[in-house]
C-alpha cells in the first residue's frame, strides 16, 4: 500500500492546500490554479480506461455525472486535495461498498470528468482539469466551490 493510499481527504487535517485554491472573495466562485493542478504522466504509467474525447464531452452528460453528491465530492476532492498524479478509491475513505464505489467512478469516467489508469488491480484516478476546461470554462471552479 502507497502512502498516498494510507493518507486521504479529511486524515490530513487541512482543507484546501495553499496554490490549489485562491479565493475570490465576496462569496464568489473560487479561482482554481490549473496549472499546479496539472501533473505530468509518470514514466512507465498505463493507458488511461476508455473514456470520451474532449470535443465528444457533452454538457448534459458532465452534469447528470455530477448531480450526485458523492460524485461532485470525490471531483472536488480530487481537485482540492490531490497529493499525487492520481489517487485509488481507498484514498478517499469513502465508508461504501466496493460495487457502489464502481460503479460511481465509472460514471465520472464515462462523463469525461476523470482519467483512469488500471495499475495492476488498482484503478487510479485524477481530474480531466485541460479537457474539462477547455471545453466547459470555469465549471471545475464551481465545483470547487461547491459545499455539502
Amino acid at each position: 500500500m502507497s502512502s498516498t493510499t494510507a493518507k486521504g481527504p479529511g486524515k490530513t487535517g487541512g482543507t484546501e492546500k495553499a496554490g490549489d485554491v485562491e479565493a475570490a472573495g465576496g462569496g464568489r466562485p473560487l479561482r482554481l490554479d490549473l496549472a499546479a493542478l496539472q501533473r505530468p504522466v509518470p514514466p512507465g504509467a498505463p493507458e488511461p480506461l476508455p473514456e470520451p474525447d474532449r470535443d465528444a464531452l457533452r454538457l448534459e452528460v458532465v452534469m447528470g455525472a455530477l448531480s450526485d453528491p458523492l460524485r461532485m465530492r470525490i471531483v472536488r476532492t480530487l481537485l482540492l486535495e490531490s497529493e499525487a498524479f492520481d489517487h485509488t478509491c481507498g484514498w478517499f475513505g469513502l465508508d461504501r461498498p466496493k460495487s457502489s464505489l464502481t460503479h460511481h467512478f465509472r460514471a465520472l469516467r464515462e462523463a469525461g470528468l476523470i482519467r483512469q489508469r488500471q495499475y495492476g488491480l488498482e484503478r487510479r484516478s485524477h481530474v480531466r482539469v485541460a479537457d474539462l476546461e477547455a471545453r466547459f470554462p470555469g465549471l471545475l471552479g464551481l465545483v470547487a466551490d461547491w459545499q455539502e
